[in-house]
């Protein structure tokens, strides 16, 4: 895509990206909505830290594209989706970003899961 805004106005803004050399699942409720062996850790100054999915590990049934987009300023668009378990909808509760700035490309089209917008979702170790 491009390089960030945001990295070339603060380039001592940290974000940490590496993958993590174990299991990780979400489930929501119970139910088993993403496991995977190749998740991406992401810690960035000011922000909890958020775990990076590929798409091929999540139960993808589940999700269901939301209108919603927002702007980070070193890792581009966001995209969202909201996430349908048993019959209950947790809105924009997963993001995307599907064209990520050049120093983020490791995120493209992996989903991250907003656990404090998501009652009942949890990411841990598997």
């Amino acid at each position: 895509m491009s390089k960030s805004p945001g990295h070339q106005q603060l380039p001592e803004h940290g974000i940490l990206e590496r993958p993590l050399r174990k299991r990780m699942q979400v489930t929501v409720d119970g139910e088993l909505i993403a496991d995977s062996t190749a998740v991406i850790q992401v810690e960035e100054d000011g922000s909890p830290v958020r775990y990076y999915f590929s798409r091929a590990d999540v139960k993808m049934e589940h999700l269901e594209r939301s209108t919603l987009t927002t702007q980070c300023p070193f890792k581009g668009t966001a995209n969202y989706f909201n996430l349908d378990v048993n019959g209950r909808k947790l809105k924009n509760a997963v993001w995307t970003y599907e064209t990520p700035y050049d120093e983020h490309l490791a995120l493209k089209d992996r989903l991250a899961f907003y656990e404090e917008r998501a009652p009942g979702l949890a990411i841990r170790p598997g």
